[in-house]
């Protein structure tokens, strides 16, 4: 049996689940969770990342991923720290945008938004058809 994701929106999909749980085999494992970010807000964060990258002074030294993940850092997700081989310091590890909640991604363009409108960047799309 595969790995199957149902969003529960109505009694439909419900049953659907019922269906799919009394037909699974013994040992598998149900998780029933809040809806991680949609693809529409994982579209939407790219091209402000690039914006930031590419009109920001102090930005222009760090790859998209690297950015993303300041501002995760400043959104509070939480993150371990592991040392470097040699001891040189430190790096974050286990940040991943795909694991926030829907309402956490909100959370976090609105801080990447925010952050734009500060240092004055001019968005190459319109930042707010997709959330």
């Amino acid at each position: 049996m595969k790995s199957v994701s149902i969003r529960l929106t109505g009694q439909r999909q419900r049953d659907h689940a019922k269906t799919v749980i009394d037909s699974a085999p013994d040992g598998y494992v149900c998780k029933i969770a809040a809806e991680t970010r949609r693809d529409a807000q994982n579209r939407a964060l790219w091209p402000r990342l690039a914006d930031i990258q590419r009109q920001v002074p102090e930005m222009q030294g760090y790859s998209a991923d690297d950015i993303k993940t300041r501002f995760l850092h400043a959104l509070g997700v939480e993150m371990r720290w592991l040392p470097c081989l040699e001891g040189q310091g430190s790096f974050p590890v286990g940040l991943k945008s795909s694991t926030l909640t829907v309402e956490q991604f909100a959370g976090l363009l609105a801080l990447v938004d925010e952050f734009g409108a500060r240092h004055g960047v001019k968005w190459s799309y319109n930042p707010y058809e997709e959330n």
